[in-house]
């Protein structure tokens, strides 16, 4: 059966600097940002357009070791984009299958981020507790790009 959660995230920086910075080149600035949690990122395959595919590795002690994501719908101007988890992550032993949709829309010179990960959950797994961590992680990247866009202000404009 499948499940879905959403959340919104309010961010002081403008949609396009930040789709920029949270999603076209997370790869490169997520160790950066979150060098406890990312200790590296790459692109395994593609030039970052539609089917490209990224690797993420995280730092030892964190639920698991790496993700890869396949890029399945990319829009620039529309701050857009969808993705799939193809390897790692919970893919597994928690989820058979996990998307995320993501949109940054302009509000008031600032933006609003709107996640929705969609996932079909393994028997047995709590489901709310998958959820919330989920919802707390990206969270977590957008304020953790709010941040270094607020110290850098030349980047990503």
């Amino acid at each position: 059966m499948s499940s879905s959660w959403t959340v919104e995230i309010d961010s002081t920086i403008p949609a396009p600097r930040l789709f920029k910075a949270a999603f076209i080149d997370w790869h490169n600035l997520a160790p950066k940002v979150a060098p406890e949690k990312i200790v590296s990122a790459a692109p395994v395959s593609g030039e970052g357009g539609v089917g490209s595919i990224r690797q993420f590795n995280f730092a030892p002690g964190l639920p698991f070791s790496f993700v890869k994501e396949r890029l399945d719908f990319l829009d620039v101007e529309k701050c857009e984009a969808k993705s799939t988890l193809v390897e790692g992550g919970g893919l597994g032993v928690h989820v058979e299958s996990a998307s995320t949709h993501i949109k940054v829309e302009p509000k008031d010179g600032a933006s609003v981020v709107k996640v929705t990960g969609t996932y079909n959950p393994l028997p047995g797994v709590d489901v709310a507790a998958e959820t919330e961590k989920a919802k707390a992680a990206f969270s977590g990247v957008i304020k953790g790009c709010e941040a270094y866009l607020v110290a850098n202000p030349d980047a990503y404009n």
